[in-house]
């Protein structure tokens, strides 16, 4: 495996809570309204050093979406997730953005 280089970010930025690595910017906040497992969410239009993981279906309180799991990459934790697509019209402006769980930032 080759050697990981970690995004430093400039600014006001959201770290993640295991290992304060870099993960998103101010700038890039798009939405504080959202809900995970976990309790508050936020979406983001761009996040740096995390892994995605496998896409999965799952039906969600805005419909049906395939999204993926994201991981740090400097600790491995699950900090959200990312949407791949939303088959609901209105759900649209998802697709490729990502979820920040608040209890992991």
């Amino acid at each position: 495996m080759g050697r990981v280089y970690m995004q430093k970010l400039d600014g006001m930025f959201y770290r993640c809570r295991a290992c304060h690595t870099h993960l998103a910017k101010l700038d890039d906040l798009m939405s504080k309204t959202f809900h995970c497992r976990r309790g508050k969410a936020t979406l983001f239009l761009n996040v740096v050093n995390v892994v995605v993981g496998e896409y999965e279906e799952p039906m969600m309180t805005t419909g049906m979406h395939i999204v993926a799991d994201i991981y740090c990459t400097q600790c491995n934790q699950n900090v959200g997730w990312r949407y791949e697509k939303a088959f609901d019209e209105s759900q649209k402006y998802k697709e490729g953005k990502f979820i920040l769980e608040s209890p992991t930032m």
